[in-house]
């Protein structure tokens, strides 16, 4: 997770601005930078690596100002460079982007042939090109923003400094989080509160499409109309949990609402957007000479597991096995040598999943890990490892550490897919744009929490729930299930929808509310046969689709969610969400502790 903290202060902000990456360093990172306006003059110091790298900078060539920006930032793609480090910058215009840009190509072709010179390979750039063109042309650093803002596509996060300007800071949201704090005579801006907790306790979010101009003697929020609205500033303790939560009232909500965030930050570390090209890490074994996969995890991580089966075998054209890693050792089947075993989870230290590891190594498989923590026993044990960028996952319900394993294997199946032959070009082209897509359609699943909230009242008077989906919508069913399960205790069981026939449909009455993951793709009409099964039994559905599907079914439904169109293969991804947030809010209308659940730990580390 990358992050981002600016200061419009009163005396030399460049301490502060370290402080507050320091503050951030729990997201991971792998280059961090900070600019300053110098007598109006826009002043930067970036580094690879560490932060400890840009103090080494910063002690040989200091910066002066009382208004600056910093960032740390996990490279776009490659090898991380001071080049590709935020903030950017020409000489109108710097700032720090958290996020993604979904149509940054096209907008980088327009801009160089208006004149604009790019130096770097990220999207980020063509934000600094796009301001500083309507700065040209006459508008205000404000109007150049709101103009720019209504170009871009994805989700983000924007901190932005103008030179000549030592009175201006100007912050935007969409899809991404951002927080103002309010101090005496200083303001600030912060992707995670915690870089502010040392500055202030007054902190006020931005709402979804909001855009701040900050001076240092307050902020003015605009929505995404341009129109003034008050936004409510809160007095939040600066040590504790609930500075983490923000003005959340759960870390499982936060961590939802995070997801767009979160997924950029994954495919930024795997996907080079402007060549739509997956890089992956150097690892020591070759993928276009694996025979066969096998996919391991727990839980969550197992769900994970089961959707990439479906995308390796149909895209990658890779037999794919999927085991969960508390029975997988236990089978003692023969594994075929050089085989690639891939091992999923959050933390890195589930004792099941370690153990699996070493079976698998006595196999004379190559191990392969997607973890959330670098540090972790899994990480160390792996030969080759692809982070999940997630962030601290306090809730003990998985949810953006789910949606960003997906997003990795999605992008790993792409790259091995493409190197093995399976998908030309313009198809490996095609699958890239889709993924890059994910973090903005994501965020558009989330203004849908109002209507989950109230379909939720009608779940939680349940005792039994049924989640069906076909393809990769079954895993789906399963997380579905899985999530109500363990933080509302209500029963609930995920299918595979054509197996309603052979036994379950028998639990369907008027009383048993039935959630079907229907997305409009090849298995659009099996998953309506089931559905109508259900109907003619009694059973009230709950119809997640998007508005193609909806149109076509759904006046049979009890209820509806609309979702926005996507392509199949991210699919799961996003219908993810909606049965996260029904699970969550179920759980607050029963009452029951959503972030600790009875019984769960987030860590399982005995068998």
């Amino acid at each position: 997770m990358c992050g981002i903290i600016g200061i419009v202060g009163k005396a030399p902000v460049a301490p502060l601005l370290i402080d507050g990456l320091r503050r951030l360093e729990y997201r991971g990172y792998d280059s961090a930078g900070i600019a300053t306006l110098n007598n109006g003059d826009i002043v930067r110091r970036r580094a690879e690596g560490k932060i400890t790298n840009l103090e080494s900078v910063l002690g040989g060539d200091p910066v002066d100002g009382r208004i600056g920006i910093g960032h740390t930032r996990w490279a776009t793609h490659g090898a991380p460079t001071e080049t590709n480090a935020h903030p950017h910058a020409d000489d109108r215009v710097v700032l720090v982007h958290n996020g993604i840009i979904e149509n940054f190509h096209e907008l980088r072709l327009e801009l160089t042939d208006k004149g604009s010179v790019f130096g770097t390979d990220t999207d980020t750039e063509v934000v600094v090109h796009l301001i500083s063109s309507y700065l040209a042309d006459g508008k205000s650093p404000g109007e150049a923003v709101q103009a720019s803002l209504a170009r871009l596509e994805g989700a983000f996060a924007l901190a932005i400094l103008f030179a000549g300007r030592n009175d201006l800071m100007i912050g935007a949201r969409r899809g991404s989080p951002l927080a103002i704090g309010y101090g005496e005579g200083e303001m600030y801006l912060g992707s995670d509160a915690l870089a502010l907790a040392p500055l202030t306790q007054r902190i006020c979010y931005l709402e979804e499409g909001d855009w701040v101009e900050v001076t240092a003697g307050g902020a003015v929020v605009h929505d995404e109309t341009g129109t003034v609205v008050d936004r409510e500033i809160r007095i939040t303790a600066t040590s504790g949990a609930m500075i983490g939560k923000g003005n959340f009232p759960h870390f499982m909500l936060k961590e939802i609402y995070e997801q767009p965030s979160v997924m950029g930050d994954a495919l930024h570390a795997l996907l080079n957007p402007w060549n739509q090209v997956i890089r992956l890490p150097e690892m020591p074994f070759d993928l276009t000479r694996v025979s066969r996969l096998t996919l391991i995890g727990c839980g969550t991580s197992y769900h994970a597991a089961l959707v990439a089966k479906y995308w390796f075998e149909q895209i990658a054209r890779v037999p794919t096995d999927v085991d969960i890693a508390s029975e997988f050792r236990y089978r003692e089947m023969d594994m075929p040598q050089g085989g690639l075993a891939v091992f999923i989870s959050q933390s890195g230290e589930t004792a099941d999943t370690l153990a699996a590891i070493k079976y698998a190594r006595e196999q004379g498989q190559h191990v392969l890990s997607v973890v959330n923590v670098p540090e972790s026993s899994m990480a160390r044990q792996s030969d080759g490892l692809l982070l999940t960028h997630a962030g601290p996952e306090i809730g003990v319900a998985s949810t953006k550490a789910f949606t960003t394993q997906l997003t990795v294997l999605a992008a790993l199946v792409i790259a091995m897919a493409a190197q093995r032959g399976a998908i030309d070009r313009p198809e490996e082209k095609r699958l890239c744009q889709a993924l890059t897509e994910v973090p903005g359609r994501a965020n558009d699943v989330l203004i849908h929490d109002e209507r989950l909230a109230e379909i939720a009242h009608e779940v939680a008077e349940a005792r039994d729930a049924l989640y069906l989906g076909r393809g990769t919508g079954y895993p789906i069913a399963l997380e579905g299930a899985l999530k109500l399960k363990e933080i509302s205790y209500i029963h609930a069981e995920g299918y595979a929808a054509g197996e309603m026939k052979h036994g379950p449909i028998a639990l369907i009455d008027e009383n048993m509310p039935i959630i079907v993951i229907a997305p409009p793709d090849h298995l659009f009409d099996k998953t309506a046969s089931n559905m109508q099964e259900v109907i003619a039994r009694g059973g009230r559905v709950i119809f997640l689709s998007d508005a193609k599907g909806i149109e076509r079914l759904g006046n049979m439904a009890a209820a509806t969610v609309e979702l926005p169109a996507v392509d199949p293969f991210v699919a799961p991804i996003l219908y993810t969400i909606p049965v996260q947030l029904l699970a969550y809010h179920v759980a607050v209308i029963k009452g029951t502790d959503v972030d600790q659940p009875r019984n769960l730990a987030k860590s399982v580390t005995v068998e």
